[in-house]
């Protein structure tokens, strides 16, 4: 399990997130909700290593993790899908692919075939540069060059941002089957709410870097949860 207590963060003189909690469960979907600017991202990147926090504590299996990197925590296990993709777009899609074995030892550094079972279009594509593919493909090969690492914990920050309605529906088949395996955890950054709330076992909604509404999907109203997202975009 990863799990994040009292998290702060500052960029110069400016607060971003203030005391932050959440934790990401095997066999669980852990919501991260609100609205552009809000510090979703910010958050990911703390959970990932990629920048330092100014505060509070990130626990894996119970182990303080202290100040850590994001190579330290790939090799951890925990994966991270970021906004953007960040694929690489000279190389082929099976060279993108390949850059995820870097966390893993010499014996392990294969493609699995559940990999193209989970995305069959990149197996008619694996010879084409990742920057050919449109964007619902690239998404699909950064989700799939994260699990190559074979994660303990998935990171995906706003994975249907641009993507087209039936690419959508098969990223959430692949999230839902990922989370039924029954030993990974997932944190899902997502503005799609019905997407969210559909795969959602923990929700977390931050206003202005804050946490405003948190809880499991049984303590949760769905018309509650809605509002409160619907009337800060509004706002």
């Amino acid at each position: 399990m990863l799990e994040a207590t009292d998290l702060t963060l500052h960029y110069g003189g400016s607060q971003i997130l203030h005391g932050i909690d959440i934790a990401a469960r095997p066999g669980s979907v852990t919501c991260v909700m609100g609205n552009n600017g809000v510090g979703k991202t910010s958050l990911m990147n703390l959970l990932a290593g990629r920048h330092p926090r100014s505060g509070g504590t990130i626990r894996l299996d119970g182990t303080d993790l202290g100040r850590i990197t994001a190579q330290q925590m790939a090799r951890l296990g925990v994966g991270y899908v970021p906004q953007g993709r960040a694929i690489f777009p000279m190389l082929t899609v099976r060279e993108n692919l390949e850059t995820g074995f870097a966390c893993l030892p010499r014996r392990d550094r294969r493609i699995p075939d559940t990999i193209f079972d989970s995305f069959p279009v990149l197996a008619e594509m694996a010879h084409r540069r990742g920057g050919d593919l449109s964007g619902g493909q690239q998404q699909q090969l950064a989700i799939a060059r994260a699990l190559i690492a074979k994660p303990r914990v998935l990171l995906l920050d706003e994975p249907t941002e641009g993507i087209q309605p039936n690419i959508i529906a098969g990223i959430g088949r692949v999230i839902a089957a990922l989370r039924d395996r029954g030993d990974m955890a997932i944190v899902l950054v997502e503005q799609f709410f019905d997407f969210a709330w559909d795969l959602g076992d923990e929700f977390l909604v931050l206003e202005r870097g804050r946490a405003v509404m948190q809880g499991s999907r049984a303590s949760l109203a769905r018309g509650d949860l809605h509002a409160r997202l619907a009337g800060h975009a509004a706002a």
